[in-house]
């Protein structure tokens, strides 16, 4: 699908003369798409002469940069210490299965983008997902995957 870049032009006439503009340029490209789409890249490049490597270093640097597109719902699980000791790897990789992708990965459908985070900071729910918004805590690998399959079966119907 080709990607509209004139949907920038706002955020590229904001920024293209401001010092420090590179991490602002991308937070909004991705606001604006969802991710950073490489056409993306060669606009902010010619408008303002930012270096490709210099931007590719960054949003690959940065966990918060994605360069493809991330599901309709993404599903962070916990991996700070007080998840860990309450075996949520056990329930991630339940839910990799389930959804037949790997950690970091989007489904086939578009619908679940699975990422291991650091810490999520409720760590009295641990071990803890949160699918948008929505904070699952004391968590089993079968409520886990029931939980996804609920979401899976709302977006169907």
């Amino acid at each position: 699908m080709p990607v509209d870049l004139a949907l920038m032009d706002s955020l590229l006439e904001k920024y293209k003369n401001r010092k420090g503009n590179l991490i602002p340029l991308l937070q909004g490209t991705q606001d604006i798409y969802g991710f950073l789409p490489k056409e993306a890249f060669a606009r902010i490049n010619e408008v303002t002469g930012l270096k490709l490597n210099d931007m590719y270093g960054v949003a690959t640097f940065y966990a918060q940069f994605r360069l493809v597109p991330a599901g309709k719902h993404i599903v962070k699980m916990c991996h700070g210490t007080a998840c860990h000791v309450q075996s949520v790897t056990a329930i991630t990789d339940e839910i990799l299965d389930t959804l037949q992708i790997k950690d970091g990965e989007t489904t086939q459908d578009g619908l679940f983008t699975v990422e291991t985070v650091a810490c999520l900071g409720c760590c009295s729910l641990a071990p803890v997902m949160m699918i948008g918004e929505e904070t699952y805590g004391k968590l089993t690998p079968r409520q886990a995957v029931k939980i996804i399959r609920e979401i899976r079966r709302s977006e169907n119907n």
